[in-house]
């Protein structure tokens, strides 16, 4: 909980500074490309995670694997480098897309299920999130077999949690309780 209220102030102060020399997209391109490039590579997670690795070592790696990205990326980078926050650099990418994405009026869904959404429901989904939030809405489909069935829909801070096997931990509480 600690990680990801940090993870937001970092994605805050990195977008305003962004909004302040009109690179908004320029650096959500960037976050893109880290958070891509460290969901591929579980090499670049565990020389984040790393506390044997020097700061120095990690900066140098850093700047070689995003080479030719913004300035402001760039610094970021080296920002969570010197505080000891790199380990969180992925969730502060991810923040950053979710707020800039919000600043342009466009929010993104993240509807967690266990099989591929189908085109049609994903229409009926884009339909619901959109009037429910009023901003032109984008989805992530992320397959979760874990959930048994149904949906975990995310809508910035906003969960809802449809799935069964939320329905069979609240069953299973229920009776305990009950005992």
């Amino acid at each position: 909980m600690k990680d990801t209220r940090a993870a937001i102030r970092y994605a805050k102060a990195i977008l305003d500074i962004a909004v302040d020399n009109k690179a908004t997209d320029a650096v959500e391109n960037d976050m893109r490309s880290v958070v891509t490039t460290i969901s591929n590579s579980k090499e670049l997670k565990d020389l984040l995670a790393s506390p044997v690795v020097r700061g120095e070592d990690k900066k140098s790696a850093l700047s070689k694997i995003f080479k030719g990205s913004h300035t402001i990326t760039e610094g970021l980078l080296k920002l969570l480098v010197d505080n000891k926050r790199v380990g969180m650099l992925n969730e502060v990418a991810l923040k950053y897309i979710i707020l800039n994405e919000q600043l342009k009026g466009q929010d993104v869904a993240v509807v967690t299920t266990a099989l591929p959404l189908t085109k049609d429901l994903e229409k009926k989904i884009l339909a619901q999130v959109a009037k429910i939030t009023g901003n032109e809405v984008a989805i992530e489909n992320k397959i979760d077999e874990a959930i048994i069935g149904g949906f975990v829909l995310r809508v910035g801070d906003l969960q809802f949690d449809a799935s069964v096997a939320n329905k069979l931990s609240n069953l299973r509480r229920e009776f305990t309780n009950s005992l």
